[in-house]
Order: structure tokens, then sequence, then C-alpha cells
């Protein structure tokens, strides 16, 4: 990502992000001319999605079921069975 100066117009660098939500960050930006030497800081949000991921809920569930520890795995997979 790409951030400009309003100042000047030369790029600028992002120097920390704190981030408040899955949706909703603040970018510390600072200008490369060191002459201008502006700091500032930017908000990026989510604004709408182009298209759905690719991850279904199944891949999820599948990704999430290898991560368990053995013993967890087969508790879930016993009450699937009985279902």
């Amino acid at each position: 990502m790409r951030v400009f100066c309003r100042e000047c117009g030369e790029r600028g660098r992002i120097t920390k992000t704190q981030r408040f939500s899955l949706d909703t960050s603040d970018l510390y930006c600072q200008c490369t001319d060191a002459e201008c030497g502006h700091c500032w800081v930017m908000q990026m949000s989510y604004s709408r999605q182009l298209s759905p991921s690719a991850k279904t809920t199944t891949q999820l569930a599948l990704q999430l079921l290898r991560q368990l520890p053995k013993e967890n795995r087969q508790f879930i997979l016993d009450g699937l069975q009985q279902a």
C-alpha cells in the first residue's frame, strides 16, 4: 500500500499501525522527503466485499479440526457420527 504526503506529494512511509478491530486501523505515517518532515495519521477501514472468500465454511472447519489435539478431534468426530 502506498501513502503520499498531502503537503508535498512525496511518498510516505507507514511507521506504525494501531488496529482497533478487524475492519479499522490507524496508520501513523511520515513523509520520506527529509526537507518536508510531515507526519500524519490516516485511518484505514474495510468498505465492502467485491467477491466472497474462496475458503468455505467446510474448509475453515477442517483447518480448525486439524489444529485441535488428537483426543479433542476424535471427540468431535464421534459426536458427528452420532448425529
